[in-house]
């Protein structure tokens, strides 16, 4: 058995482990990454972020396309299947996987393909997918594995009509209906895409309300135009069990509703992939959810092991990852990159899409704190109009004496690009974080941008 000396041993290559091993390699540090998959990337590019985002931009295609009388002049409406569609995501991922690749050789950071465990605090064993067994030595070690669709032991995920997030990939039909039970981002999301493509959705939420940490009326909005799609919304349900068929699936509700669907999506909660790293043998342990308690240098209770990314919990976005795996390498390398991620945008992939930062209107109202609000509405927008993509608004909230910017909330067309604008301004320091920037900036006309100056003075004209 050979034995491979490093600095550090990052194990995972989706988002944490490639921001971990790329700062680290930068700072002069030998650098090994353990992949359990034959493709670098992670869950994020071959399960997760990118073949979701590919799907829903591939819907929205369709949708665009059968909904612009502009286009029925050329034909009728078309409509694609599951599988059809789907082949654009693999397209996605295929050149996501060659850039990621080159990284690691731009870099010399060497590469393992195989399952990793701690045999002690200091060296990784690597029962690579050839057969050989490696053994890797490192002074520090960043954990970086990720995570999984949480499976209940009740059901049955090897029933053909019975996927989750990550299995929902291989499907190869459209189904006339569909379940999704779990209304987080993952479950709206999929409850988007599938209904743009013509299926009738059961969309079944535990909980009194769509995504409850957004603004109440960024989710309203959500609920009103997942509905106005045909996505039928069961509120404060909860299963019972999991009734299989040839055909189909029944969900039996503890309510006492059966729901009958041709599939069943199951998207409620994920779980961090601890389970064979054998953390026994360093005297770690992980929550009942698989995940690993850090510190705010990404330290866990072992001195030279780190961790980052969905193995960690909150927030569990790709984004976030790449900047925790980048601030846990830089807490060892001590090259001024570390910081504590907590400056996080949602971004939520649903059509329309949905992104925010700071306070929402509840908790500024529940902290009594003097707010105002200054909306844009896309309809009134130009750009908007020529792109026909008129649903949507963007909210500003700010603080009535000061104009300090204390959350940025939108809905629609390119919200995930919009909102880093409030993002930057926010992030200023002292009296620079004002409303007033936006309405002192001359912004390009017409851009969605523009929403920014639009919501700024509708703020300001509430003031007395």
């Amino acid at each position: 058995m050979a034995l491979y000396n490093y600095d550090i041993v990052v194990l995972g290559s989706g988002p944490a482990g490639e921001g971990a091993a790329m700062n680290a390699a930068k700072a002069g540090r030998k650098v090994a990454v353990v992949e359990n998959r034959r493709q670098v990337g992670g869950a994020s590019t071959h399960y997760g972020t990118i073949p979701s985002k590919a799907l829903r931009h591939s819907v929205r295609q369709i949708m665009q396309y059968n909904n612009n009388p502009l286009f029925r002049q050329i034909g009728e409406p078309r409509w694609f299947s599951f599988p059809d569609v789907l082949k654009s995501a693999e397209r996605v991922i295929a050149k996501q996987v060659a850039s990621r690749t080159s990284y690691y050789a731009r870099n010399r950071v060497d590469l393992f393909f195989g399952n990793a465990s701690f045999a002690d605090a200091n060296t990784i064993e690597v029962v690579c997918n050839n057969g050989v067994l490696e053994r890797l030595s490192a002074k520090q070690i960043i954990i970086a594995t990720g995570s999984r669709p949480y499976r209940p032991s009740d059901i049955d995920f090897d029933h053909p009509r019975v996927y989750d997030s990550d299995t929902i990939l291989n499907l190869t039909h459209t189904p006339r209906r569909l379940i999704i039970y779990g209304a987080g981002v993952i479950g709206c999301e999929y409850a988007s895409i599938f209904s743009g493509l013509g299926v009738l959705v059961d969309l079944i939420d535990t909980r009194d309300q769509l995504l409850s940490f957004l603004d109440d009326e960024i989710s309203d909005a959500l609920s009103y135009h997942l509905r106005n799609n045909n996505v039928l919304i069961r509120h404060s349900e909860e299963y019972e069990r999991v009734e299989t068929m040839e055909h189909g699936v029944v969900l039996h509700t503890k309510s006492g509703k059966k729901i009958k669907a041709d599939a069943l999506l199951w998207c409620n909660g994920r779980t961090g992939n601890t389970d064979g790293l054998r953390l026994e043998n360093v005297g770690l342990k992980a929550n009942n959810r698989g995940q690993i308690t850090v510190d705010q240098e990404y330290r866990t209770e072992v001195a030279n092991i780190y961790a980052a990314g969905d193995v960690i919990g909150w927030p569990a976005l790709a984004s976030a990852a790449y900047d925790q795996g980048r601030s846990a390498a830089g807490s060892i390398v001590d090259n001024d990159t570390f910081r504590f991620v907590d400056d996080v945008p949602t971004g939520i992939y649903t059509i329309p899409e949905i992104s925010s930062i700071g306070k929402n209107e509840l908790e500024l109202t529940q902290a009594k704190i003097p707010y105002e609000v200054g909306k844009a509405f896309f309809k009134g927008m130009a750009r908007a109009q020529i792109s026909g993509e008129e649903v949507g608004m963007l909210k500003i909230l700010f603080h009535r004496e000061t104009l300090q910017v204390l959350g940025v909330h939108c809905f629609g067309y390119q919200a995930s690009e919009i909102v880093h604008i409030g993002q930057a301004i926010m992030n200023q320091p002292g009296e620079a974080n004002t409303l007033k920037y936006f309405v002192n900036t001359t912004f390009n006309y017409p851009t969605m941008a523009e929403a920014y100056r639009v919501a700024a003075f509708d703020g300001l004209n509430r003031l007395f």
